[in-house]
This record gives C-alpha cells, sequence and structure tokens, in this order.
C-alpha cells in the first residue's frame, strides 16, 4: 500500500480538531496538539520599530517568527511594518508577554488577542 500526502490547510480549530479525530486521535490529544498545529500568518502596520525590535525578540524565543524591515535593527526609520508567523500556541504565549512592553505593544497584543483568540 503506497502512502500519500493530503494537505490539511486550516486556521480553525473546529476543522483541525474534526481531523485529528478522523484518524483517532484521543480528545486529550487533540487538546494538547490543537494550538501548536495551526499556523499564522500576517502583516502588522506602522510598528513604532523599538516595539518591532521588542516584538521580533519576542517571536524569536517562543520559536515563531518576526519578519521587519532593515532599518529596524539600527532604528533609522520611525516605523515598520511586521510580518509574523507562529503557531496558535506561540501566540498566545507572545500575547502575554507584549502586554507588560511598552512603545504601542499592549495594543498590538489586544488586537491579535481579538483576531485569533476571541
Amino acid at each position: 500500500m503506497e502512502s500519500n500526502i493530503i494537505i490539511i490547510n486550516t486556521t480553525n480549530p473546529p476543522d483541525l480538531e474534526q481531523e485529528l479525530g478522523n484518524i483517532g486521535v484521543s480528545d486529550r490529544g487533540i487538546e494538547i496538539m490543537k494550538e501548536k498545529m495551526i499556523f499564522h500568518c500576517f502583516r502588522l502596520t506602522n510598528v513604532d520599530t523599538r516595539a518591532a525590535n521588542i516584538l521580533k525578540q519576542t517571536m524569536l524565543s517562543r520559536g515563531g517568527e518576526a519578519a521587519v524591515s532593515a532599518a529596524t535593527v539600527n532604528l533609522s526609520a520611525a516605523h515598520t511594518d511586521v510580518i509574523i508567523g507562529a503557531t496558535r500556541h506561540q501566540l498566545r504565549q507572545a500575547v502575554a508577554r507584549l502586554r507588560e512592553q511598552p512603545w504601542g505593544l499592549r495594543p498590538i497584543a489586544e488586537k491579535i488577542e481579538e483576531e485569533f483568540f476571541k
């Protein structure tokens, strides 16, 4: 019997839960894995570069990624867009940390939470 690849393209937890259940994953296993298996990629606009540096380090420390402009590192620009790539689990961890940070990161954390967790 030959193995095949079936692409599962979902950002919706109930859809992923159904896919996991379809292959016989236990309820406890679904709870543990579901937020680690849903990946989000999104763009934040007009972020203070000081905040973007903190955001990048926060995402990296949780295993996610944050792409920022080259001008962010040396603060030669006042603002940058940021592209975030992370699992729901990584985002949830990052939001908790970002709420404590300055330069507009609290409202950014709240927007992420509103978009992905409410």
